[in-house]
């Protein structure tokens, strides 16, 4: 079935990146439906406000639920007619799984188990699974590459998007269902989570409070932004290859103090920094290598890091 000629199931799609996609392909024709716990993670009304206008297209569908449920699955993909899954929700960040790392194991690892199950029994055949760069653990040189060695995640999250990927492939291998994994790189833009560095440092510089910077802030980073790794996943969707890892990320680092800089000069505003300890689980460096991901798909990620800043400062300034 091709991915477009059906409805397609969105996982955690009033998300920062799963309501971009979800824009993006409702802009594109398709019909959706997206399944989103609204976690409090962060204020649900913030997540509701990403999903305003899609659901204002008939097109569009929202189901509040659980992915660890097999019925709430069942019930959504038992219709028919779907011809793709983007699995999108899961519990993010680095360190709250260094806390809850059972929880994040059962939501993450569980919760996708499920999905991958109900879309085998529901005869949906592609799937479009998140994971991270996270899964790639502390590297200190060269770009990262889907052929790297990935056994050592040092942090609990990370280990979940990992197992993720092993579980996706015994599906592919036993069922013949087509996965590709998306391994997103730190991503930002308009609708960024709070907790994010990139949201975090600039509401604080907005409302006069220091930025905290751990480490020496030398940390790098490859921000990716946001409707470039979306114009990725969309591409990931419409062309199913077996069973694949792919990088999606910009394919260029910035240091953390880089990117205060430009935060000061996209808000106009001096950075007072708070500098801080380098924290547990926190990798010094994300680097990712694309090629293999612009091979395949035709992955082009093109906006600049200094005007996709620009993009989500006026998207922050246009929310106080």
């Amino acid at each position: 079935m091709n991915p477009r000629s059906g409805r397609v199931l969105v996982t955690g799609g009033a998300g920062f990146i799963g309501s971009t996609l979800v824009d993006r392909l409702l802009a594109d024709g398709l019909d959706l439906t997206v399944l989103d716990s609204f976690d409090p993670y962060y204020p649900e009304a913030e997540k509701q406000a990403n999903l305003r206008a899609a659901q204002q297209s008939p097109h569009f569908e929202l189901e509040r639920g659980d992915i660890r449920d097999p019925k709430v699955l069942e019930q959504i993909l038992s219709g028919g007619g779907f011809s793709a899954i983007v699995h999108l929700a899961g519990l993010a960040g680095v360190r709250p799984s260094l806390e809850r790392p059972a929880h994040y194991a059962d939501v993450n690892v569980r919760g996708t188990a499920c999905v991958l199950e109900a879309a085998v029994r529901a005869g949906v055949p592609h799937v479009v699974f998140a994971s991270s760069s996270s899964v790639y653990g502390e590297r200190s040189e060269g770009a990262f590459r889907e052929n790297d060695p990935v056994e050592r995640p040092i942090s609990p999250y990370a280990a979940t998007k990992r197992a993720c990927e092993l579980i996706a492939h015994s599906f592919h291998h036993t069922q013949g269902i087509t996965v590709t994994c998306a391994r997103i790189f730190t991503a930002y833009g308009p609708r960024q989570r709070p907790d994010l560095a990139i949201r975090r440092f600039a509401e604080r510089m907005l409302a006069g409070k220091p930025v905290p910077v751990f480490g020496d802030g030398s940390s790098v980073r490859d921000f990716t932004y946001v409707q470039d790794l979306v114009d990725g996943l969309v591409l990931a969707l419409d062309q199913p290859l077996g069973f694949s890892i792919l990088n999606f990320g910009a394919g260029r680092m910035c240091s953390v103090l880089e990117i205060v800089r430009l935060l000061e000069k996209a808000l106009g505003i001096t950075a007072e920094i708070e500098w801080l300890p380098r924290q547990i689980g926190d990798v010094s460096r994300t680097f990712a290598d694309i090629s293999a991901a612009r091979q395949a798909l035709g992955y082009a990620p093109k906006t600049p890091l200094e005007v996709g800043i620009g993009h989500f400062a006026r998207w922050l300034k246009e929310r106080q």
